[in-house]
């Protein structure tokens, strides 16, 4: 019996290396993984439509996409797989802007190539006479992992050099946002152990939930962000030689000091060479620097449209979202929303957020307030800050929430203080503490909220928490009035203090 590897070739054998690819990477490098599975939904889609007469009038997959639906090519189901596909490669190509953990890209790239062989079952009469072939799936192994580092040490292999940067740099992004979640839960693991007696001195009710504070990290990390990026710097350094892709992270990596000091012109020198020979990421990079300006850069708008567009056309969220941003400071609204909605659609989140307000403004687009809360949603579930934010304080303001939707607003805003040291956050989350509106009182986070809220505010909002701060001592003194407990008089002390 054939198996999927064989079973793909047979149904071409110019998507077999894209699938052999993308299934050996899955476990150790799962954003190598995804982005051969785009290339590998890029050439299915240019495949079915030569096989079905279908000129394609846009570099843009999922114009593509749509097109082939147009022409109804392939059913519904069969465009929505394709969808996923493109959505899914696009988050391999940036998992820093997903917030996503290592076992959820390896659990992405997995499911792609679950729903690579599906599409293809479904779609194989589309090139061959008859119903496709039975197979047996093989397990997907740990090899590709080993092989490059043999590669790249004893074979001084460009290419695998670069693959094992890159798998670097995404272990460094993951260790990144460990050690900000460490930092921001040990001070939150105190406030947890302090705040429960005060919510049980304070709360109208013995019944009220717990709170949602994240717990202390148990996980001790063996290597800082710092060690690992310095390491993905070695390989790029060495594979820039002769890999233009190398070249570009090369240049990322001094752009941002992965082995110390950051050295933003020559990186942005190397970053412009890259984006010459026609490196996607670079011209997405180098358009960003044309359109806001950078340290070697000037402002110019003519050059961010142009890379930008060979970015986003290339399927780039990222610059699609800027090409739209660019449009949108141009007043130029309907291609704004052309470009947001593009990127939004690959599930970039920060034009998820974007959209959904270009729907709440009517801007290039008829109102449609739904469909712009949905967006909202969709960014928020995502980890966009803006987007937590907003859904956090509509969730806080509505009197009909559910108590699951206030736990999930209380998540929202911890994430947004967590990652942001948002002052709005903090004071919307005081707010609710102090107010019962999470279905307890807690004096002592609400306090400690506050204090944070203070020490990041600049004037304008410390005049919002001038009165939030003198009606929480009130507050306080209240409950202190009542002969509290030892522990719970304690607590309330505690908070007092921060106050002070």
């Amino acid at each position: 019996m054939l198996n999927d590897i064989e079973f793909i070739n047979g149904f071409s054998t110019e998507l077999s290396d894209d699938y052999r690819l993308a299934k050996s990477y899955v476990r150790d490098i799962p954003t190598q993984a995804l982005v051969y599975t785009r290339s590998f939904t890029h050439k299915l889609a240019a495949q079915l439509a030569v096989q079905h007469g279908v000129t394609f009038t846009s570099a843009n997959l999922y114009d593509r996409i749509e097109q082939l639906n147009q022409r109804r090519v392939i059913d519904v189901a069969a465009v929505r797989a394709l969808h996923r596909l493109r959505s899914d490669g696009n988050r391999g190509a940036h998992p820093e802007k997903y917030h996503l953990t290592q076992t959820q890209l390896v659990n992405i790239a997995e499911k792609s190539i679950h729903q690579i062989l599906q599409i293809i079952e479904k779609l194989y009469p589309s090139l061959h006479p008859g119903v496709a072939p039975h197979y047996q799936f093989e397990a997907f192994d740990s090899f590709a992992g080993r092989d490059l580092c043999y590669r790249a040490v004893m074979k001084n292999d460009p290419e695998a050099q670069y693959l094992v940067g890159m798998s670097l740099k995404v272990k460094g992004l993951m260790l990144q946002e460990q050690e900000r979640a460490l930092a921001h839960t040990t001070d939150d693991s105190l406030l947890a152990s302090s705040s429960s007696a005060s919510s049980r001195s304070t709360s109208s009710s013995s019944n009220s939930a717990e709170s949602n504070t994240p717990s202390l990290i148990s996980t001790t990390v063996e290597q800082t962000s710092a060690d690992v990026f310095a390491q993905a710097a070695h390989w790029f350094h060495i594979a820039s030689v002769h890999h233009q892709a190398a070249l570009f992270e090369h240049g990322v990596s001094l752009l941002h000091g992965y082995s110390g000091a950051a050295n933003p012109a020559t990186g942005e020198a190397f970053i412009a060479q890259a984006a010459a020979q026609g490196i996607v990421n670079a011209q997405a990079l180098l358009g960003f620097f044309y359109l806001v300006g950078s340290n070697r850069f000037d402002v110019d708008i003519n050059q961010a449209e142009t890379l930008l567009t060979l970015a986003a056309n290339a399927e780039d969220a990222e610059a699609m979202s800027n090409l739209g941003v660019l449009f949108y400071q141009n007043q130029q609204f309907e291609q704004a929303y052309l470009w947001v909605n593009k990127a939004a659609q690959t599930g970039y989140p920060h034009a998820q957020y974007h959209l959904a307000l270009m729907l709440e403004q009517g801007e290039g687009c008829q109102v449609d307030i739904a469909t712009s809360q949905q967006w909202m949603q969709e960014a928020a579930e995502q980890g966009q800050l803006d987007a937590m934010l907003r859904c956090s304080s509509d969730i806080l303001h509505d009197d009909d929430a559910s108590q699951e939707q206030l736990n999930i607003a209380e998540h929202y805003l911890h994430e947004v203080i967590k990652y942001g040291r948002n002052v709005t956050a903090m004071i919307e989350l005081s707010v609710a503490l102090a107010d019962g509106i999470l279905g307890r009182i807690d004096v002592v986070q609400a306090a400690y909220l506050l204090q944070q809220a203070n020490l990041h505010a600049n004037e304008i909002q410390r005049q919002v928490i001038e009165p939030l701060w003198q009606s929480l001592l009130m507050q306080i003194d209240s409950v202190i009035a009542l002969n509290p407990t030892e522990d719970e008089l304690a607590t309330l002390q505690q908070a007092k203090c921060l106050l002070a």
